[in-house]
């Protein structure tokens, strides 16, 4: 009697197990063990500390793991047309792109990326995503006047605009080489775009004489201010707020005729049908405060272009002016500019 009890209890056990198992999700046990449920497949050109930043929050908070491939804006684009003629389930193809906005737009171009739309993405101003929707900008980077505190405590007049900085004839000037940095030379095709190429040189021929050095890093012109060495930098807003968070004595001067800006966005690629709601929502949680805190609290500080976001909310900028045009000019056009600039400008 006794072992027919203790066969009955193993037969109960087993139907329990696999009730159990029928009932377990499938990805449980990824969960448990802490094996991501899924994973998504970027090309990028972000730098890597960002990157890390980034996969690491969202697979902490998800359960997502992000693969990001580093490429450069040319590499991205061919990739990008190398999966369109791939099989996805032969060959493993990006799911999203995380860009700026210039190679994105390109991408847009050449039918590489498909539309979506979301409550949060709904919220974005126009001028910050494509007008089909098939790329979102999730931050920004606006080129800046960063002065020294105490050089400013000199001045009866702030230069508050680009003409005003020209024509200021005693401030030591920080500025990152045109050729040295996108943000930079994005500056001076905006600056083409808005203000036309002879005003534009009139402008920085006048600011040149000036220049402390033309530095290879962004982040120089704003160290040059904090310590001193220059009283006025021409900067991208993000070096120069980290460098505040550090107690560098510096402040912020918006240009009252507008600036340029950097953004970064994301598009979800036209190869991906399988995990395109997996892909649009990594794209909402870089709208959202997570992302923007986790990246504040490793030291970049981006704007958001979700207006939704406490950190939108709490932006002390609010009179910054963006240039309203942003022209494409082609690459030869681009050649142009810069070796105007260093004929006429940097080394005339």
């Amino acid at each position: 009697m006794r072992r027919y009890t203790i066969l009955l209890l193993v037969g109960f056990m087993l139907i329990l197990a696999a009730v159990a198992g029928a009932a377990f999700p499938v990805d449980a046990d990824k969960k448990i063990f802490g094996v991501p449920s899924k994973e998504l497949l970027a090309y990028t050109t972000l730098p890597p500390e960002t990157l890390t930043i980034l996969s690491e929050t969202y697979e902490r908070e998800k359960n997502v793991k992000i693969n990001f491939v580093p490429l450069s804006s040319k590499e991205l684009i061919q990739s990008l047309r190398n999966d369109s003629v791939s099989d996805p389930t032969v060959v493993k193809t990006a799911d999203f792109i995380l860009t700026d906005s210039k190679t994105l737009s390109t991408a847009a171009d050449l039918n590489l990326l498909t539309p979506y739309i979301s409550e949060t993405n709904d919220a974005v101003k126009n001028n910050f995503k494509d007008e089909y929707d098939r790329w979102i900008g999730v931050w920004y980077d606006p080129i800046i006047f960063c002065i020294n505190r105490d050089y400013l405590r000199t001045l009866n007049n702030i230069p508050a605009t680009w003409e005003e900085l020209a024509e200021n004839k005693r401030a030591r000037i920080g500025i990152t080489d045109f050729l040295a940095a996108d943000a930079s030379s994005n500056l001076m095709f905006q600056m083409i775009g808005n203000f036309g190429e002879e005003k534009t040189y009139e402008i920085l021929s006048g600011i040149h004489p000036r220049v402390v050095q033309y530095a290879k890093y962004l982040s120089n012109p704003v160290r040059q201010a904090g310590m001193g060495e220059a009283d006025i930098s021409i900067a991208v807003e993000s070096e120069t707020l980290r460098y505040m968070q550090n107690h560098y004595p510096l402040k912020i001067i918006y240009p009252e005729d507008g600036t340029a800006c950097i953004i970064t966005g994301v598009g979800i690629s036209t190869n991906d049908s399988i995990k395109n709601p997996a892909a649009a929502k990594f794209a909402d949680w870089l709208l959202s405060d997570d992302a923007q805190i986790s990246l504040q609290k490793n030291g970049f500080y981006f704007l958001s272009t979700n207006p939704q976001t406490l950190a939108y909310k709490t932006f002390a900028g609010k009179n910054l002016v963006l240039f309203k045009n942003n022209p494409k000019f082609t690459e030869q056009q681009c050649y142009e500019f810069l070796d105007r600039w260093v004929k006429e400008v940097r080394f005339k």
